[in-house]
């Protein structure tokens, strides 16, 4: 009876999200051919919560007390699902942009808005000439004021855990001197996962950690950056999901044993 009645629901859900997700997302690029998308911010951040809430997920938001709500940052984050660019949107109090695979840009409806809002294409495959068109883009979009969200797993996880983060980002990072800010998406992977339909009943829980000033690291930190903000955004996830450091390091230790 519960799974029959997790269906419907799912199904129910699906199909309001997804109307709603049309509709709006049309009205906001007519909106988006005659004003300018930062005029128009607070209509895309109640667009973007609506996406979440009419899905079935709760968001709450808690920001650590060095996290600086008016430094245009790189917001680095964990990737589980679909709604996360949603998620982080409703949660970050900037104006918020992304980094995009460019085959998304091809999407009906979705990349059209992508592209009319300003978000920076990613190539799908490496290049030299794609590295340095993203490098340019990402840093003119910095000093005009617009903050980045970007996912260093390269992809969503499959475990709810934090993958290892690609670290082409950090290398960015360090040319760029813009601070970054780890975030940990909580609660995502009980909500929706990869390669699944399912919508569950979920509280979505986003941390935003203290602000990293990235000029004032030195070369030892800045080389250690990625590590770190792997940790940071990897704790609240874990205790979470029951896994504490401790137990993690006995596991590697019974695998080292057995090696």
């Amino acid at each position: 009876m519960r799974q029959a009645y997790l269906l419907v629901r799912c199904v129910l859900l699906w199909a309001v999200s997804l109307a709603h997700f049309a509709v709006g997302a049309l009205l906001l690029l007519l909106v988006a051919v005659f004003v300018d998308p930062r005029k128009t911010d607070f209509l895309q951040r109640r667009f973007a919560r609506n996406v979440v809430r009419l899905a079935g997920a709760r968001l709450r938001v808690r920001a650590a007390p060095g996290f600086d709500p008016r430094r245009t940052s790189i917001f680095v984050s964990n990737h589980v699902n679909l709604f996360d660019p949603f998620v982080l949107y409703c949660a970050v109090p900037q104006f918020l942009r992304g980094w995009e695979l460019e085959s998304h840009f091809k999407i009906p409806v979705y990349g059209w808005m992508m592209k009319r809002f300003g978000n920076i294409p990613v190539a799908d495959q490496r290049g030299t000439a794609g590295i340095r068109r993203l490098v340019q883009q990402t840093r003119r979009a910095l000093e005009n004021g617009v903050s980045l969200a970007v996912f260093p797993e390269g992809g969503r996880t499959q475990t709810g855990r934090v993958q290892p983060f690609q670290t082409g980002i950090f290398r960015l990072v360090r040319d760029l001197k813009f601070p970054i800010v780890p975030v940990s998406i909580v609660g995502s992977f009980e909500f929706n996962r990869k390669e699944s339909y399912w919508l569950r009943p979920s509280t979505i829980i986003v941390h935003l950690h203290d602000t990293i000033d990235t000029a004032l690291l030195n070369e030892q930190e800045l080389d250690q950056l990625c590590d770190r903000v792997h940790r940071l955004v990897s704790q609240p996830v874990d205790e979470a999901l029951g896994i504490s450091p401790q137990s993690e390091q006995e596991a590697e230790s019974v695998q080292n044993h057995n090696d």
